[in-house]
């Protein structure tokens, strides 16, 4: 059974940083497309960023481009996400995903929640002003 499990979330003021990780139970997160999603109430899901299988891409949303970084450990089969002069917009629930299938990249899917088949419960990031 697989268990995807974030961690990292919490209280921040703005232009503040914090590191969320991802780590996951009956699955090698170095074969997977792995994904950060986000939601805030009363909103969509969004695509925050990805990182193929083969670490050789990554994809950011335009609102987090240069503030966050997407990163893998194979060794600790753990996922990251740098988040740096964070902003009140960004609070919201981050999710951690992992894509259907294994060794598969589409840069079109970064973004598209129902291309991940693996979510973890989620982590809350809330940045005060």
């Amino acid at each position: 059974q697989v268990q995807v499990v974030e961690s990292g979330g919490g209280l921040v003021q703005a232009g503040g940083s914090l590191r969320l990780s991802c780590t996951a139970s009956g699955l090698t997160l170095g074969d997977y497309t792995m994904g950060w999603f986000r939601q805030a109430p009363g909103k969509e899901r969004e695509g925050v960023s990805c990182i193929s299988w083969s670490d050789r891409a990554t994809d950011y949303a335009d609102s987090v481009k240069g503030r966050f970084t997407i990163s893998r450990d194979r060794a600790k089969n753990m996922l990251y996400l740098q988040m740096d002069s964070l902003k009140p917009e960004d609070t919201a629930m981050y999710y951690c995903a992992a894509e259907g299938d294994p060794k598969y990249y589409n840069s079109n899917n970064c973004a598209k929640a129902t291309s991940f088949g693996y979510w973890g419960q989620g982590t809350q990031v809330t940045v005060s002003s």
